[in-house]
């Protein structure tokens, strides 16, 4: 019998940080593809659209009327999932059970303007969204045990407006898989007197195998555990708990890598590449958040161009998440890209 290699073989890999396992299937990514192509939604955008309900100026669904802002811009979600003032209800049935939940949810647009998105962003602009991130986790934090900045972007990802935003949703409880996290990052800090994410980061850093792009403070990297195509970690270099930690230099190191990491993406299949990104950052309203390391999560669902995306459908929602990409094989190219976009490359073509 030969001996296994995992570049040839199945095989399953742990994900420490929220104690599931993924199958890796790597001799599949070779298979025919017969299955549906979806039109690209790439398309030309004006800098301003009158009938976008996020656009300064304009006039949203709910009737409210938007500032005449100018770069960031936070607004109460007319359409809430999470609202504050709920009533405390709990039922402690062992099969129906339920409890109340409270929040808020909030909208945030990156700029002005209609057409860009955060890797044509210039690098200030990113660092004003950064700090909005931050002043979002300071005044919510003091209320809410969880807050939870997140971006979908590209209607093939669940974006419903084309205009540059994301959302915060804070909340009175912590949800399932924070909770994890938060299990599984203090277990392996009892255990091993360092911070889960913070010893898996040094640990990618020295083989390099996994890493996307590093600068002196923040490291992108493709998980061992990764379940989608070229999913994404972002993790600080240094022992961070909470966005609120922030030194003086990280806010400017962190948006120059968010602006390589999604310029990288829009290069891969030379589209404005979808996702879900999401900062985890420590729970509040408890003081012993030492085990937590704060990151970010990316998941795109493109697979093999900008028309072919991942479903988890089938062994994937029966038993568990299953890719054919190998890790290493994603990371290698995402940081073979060009970190110039493609969209300025064109017009630098002569």
């Amino acid at each position: 019998m030969s001996e296994f290699d995992p570049i040839e073989y199945t095989h399953r890999r742990y994900n420490p940080l929220t104690r599931d396992w993924v199958l890796v299937s790597p001799r599949r990514v070779d298979r025919p593809w017969q299955g549906q192509i979806e039109d690209s939604d790439e398309q030309t955008l004006p800098a301003f659209d009158p009938d976008c309900y996020l656009c300064p100026g304009n006039v949203r669904a709910s009737g409210e009327l938007n500032a005449d802002y100018v770069g960031p811009f936070v607004f109460d979600n007319d359409f809430a999932a999470l609202t504050p003032g709920t009533q405390p209800h709990a039922v402690a049935d062992a099969i129906f059970r339920m409890e109340s939940a409270a929040g808020v949810s909030r909208v945030i647009c990156f700029s002005q303007q209609h057409n860009l998105t955060l890797p044509q962003m210039s690098q200030p602009e990113i660092e004003a969204l950064i700090a909005v991130w931050c002043q979002q986790y300071k005044e919510l934090g003091a209320h809410y045990r969880w807050i939870q900045v997140f971006e979908n972007k590209g209607a093939m990802n669940g974006c419903s407006n084309a205009h540059p935003h994301g959302q915060v949703w804070a909340s009175d409880f912590l949800p399932s898989l924070p909770e994890r996290e938060d299990s599984s990052q203090r277990q392996y800090f009892e255990q091993q007197g360092k911070p889960l994410l913070l010893d898996y980061a040094q640990r990618e850093c020295e083989t390099k195998e996994r890493v996307v792009c590093k600068n002196d403070d923040w490291v992108v990297l493709v998980p061992y555990w990764a379940s989608w195509p070229f999913e994404t970690l972002l993790l600080p270099l240094r022992p961070i708990s909470r966005m609120t930690e922030l030194g003086p230099t990280e806010p400017r190191s962190l948006a120059a890598i968010l602006k390589e990491l999604t310029t990288r993406y829009d290069n891969l299949f030379n589209t404005s590449f979808p996702y879900s990104m999401g900062w985890h950052s420590a729970p509040f309203g408890v003081e012993d958040v030492a085990h937590w390391q704060l990151h970010a999560h990316f998941y795109p669902p493109l697979l093999r161009s900008a028309t072919i995306k991942k479903f988890m459908v089938g062994y994937e929602m029966l038993c568990e998440p299953q890719r054919d990409l190998l890790p290493e094989h994603a990371a290698r190219r995402l940081r073979d890209l060009p970190q110039e976009h493609y969209k300025t490359a064109d017009l630098a073509t002569p």
